[in-house]
């Protein structure tokens, strides 16, 4: 099993955070990592995610989405071929702070199975996770500056 947590500090509340994070259609705008992705964010339903790894190609990975908090978390899980070859849980975390006017984002999948020690390649994945945060706080503050 191999873990990788990424966190970021927004400037915006975890409602602008959710409705960024969720707004799929937009994501080939502004997301260098989660190229696209099709499909609702909401329990049991599939997503087909185009991933792009920094100094990699674009994958096509399907995920089902296991859990849905709004405005908190989103949960998927997804698999290269058969269960616990490559199995990858991947998890979104917004936590408000300051009284609810910032977010605490964390980023975080976590890798099982036979194939791990072979696919995972962490530094390309946290750096894919850490550009990925980056543009989503940018776009977030930008929302929030629009509005004031």
């Amino acid at each position: 099993m191999e873990q990788l947590e990424v966190f970021e500090t927004i400037d915006a509340p975890p409602e602008t955070v959710w409705q960024v994070l969720l707004e799929f259609d937009a994501y080939p705008e502004w997301n260098p990592f989660l190229r696209s992705v099709e499909g609702l964010p909401v329990e049991g339903e599939r997503l087909s995610i185009r991933v792009r790894l920094p100094g990699g190609r674009t994958r096509t990975i399907r995920t089902t989405v296991l859990t849905v908090e709004t405005n908190r978390r989103i949960v998927w899980l997804g698999r290269l071929g058969v269960p616990f070859a490559f199995d990858g849980y991947h998890e979104f975390h917004l936590e408000p702070i300051d009284g609810g006017r910032r977010t605490r984002l964390l980023q975080r999948e976590t890798f099982r199975g036979a194939l791990v020690p072979v696919l995972f390649h962490r530094r390309r994945i946290e750096r894919g996770f850490r550009a990925m945060n980056r543009a989503l706080r940018n776009r977030a503050e930008r929302r929030v500056r629009a509005t004031v």
